[in-house]
């Protein structure tokens, strides 16, 4: 859904000092292909002496439950650093934080193509509709952070096409030289 390059992942990925995996799922994918690639991955990470896997979600306990479920028994401790946290406030201090990041891809059934390759700061939150949660949650909208504390260095990352497919609106960014 985030729809960005890999070379942008990888950038990320090195920047960020964290080595990245790569998950190849085939296009379409079935709950159930997705759910056994997954489930030989875990089994990898294990092997590798991974033993916790974070995710970011903030308030949707199905995909909570989902998560936990799906790690039961796998030698995997899901961990949920930002669970429960007011996403208004989470949203501010991501950006007084330093972090930056756009929008590359958007629900246009929530918001207008418009929002898609905007700067996730203040302006946007403030632009955004009232029934939009400010970190997307609902998956009104996904990011890719290309700036922030968390990485060595900022990615220069510039906006090219933007596409409309099955009710998203995508913006293509790449490494910018």
């Amino acid at each position: 859904m985030h729809a960005v390059r890999r070379s942008l992942l990888e950038a990320q990925a090195k920047a960020a000092g964290v080595p990245l995996w790569d998950v190849d799922l085939p296009s379409p994918c079935s709950n159930a292909d997705y759910e056994s690639i997954m489930s030989e991955t875990c089994k990898a990470a294990v092997q590798s002496g991974i033993e916790y896997i974070a995710f970011g979600d903030l308030f949707l306990t199905d995909i909570r439950a989902y998560r936990e479920k799906q790690l039961e028994n796998s030698g995997l401790q899901p961990i949920f650093p930002v669970w429960g946290m007011p996403t208004r406030e989470l949203a501010l201090s991501m950006i007084k934080s330093g972090v930056r990041a756009k929008l590359t891809c958007i629900d246009s059934k929530v918001l207008a193509p418009e929002f898609v390759g905007r700067e996730f700061n203040e302006q946007l939150l403030s632009d955004l509709p009232p029934e939009t949660d400010p970190c997307g949650e609902n998956g009104e909208f996904h990011t890719f952070v290309y700036a922030g504390p968390m990485l060595e260095r900022d990615l220069p990352v510039e906006l090219g096409e933007i596409v409309a497919r099955d009710g998203f609106v995508f913006a293509d960014l790449s490494l910018s030289q």
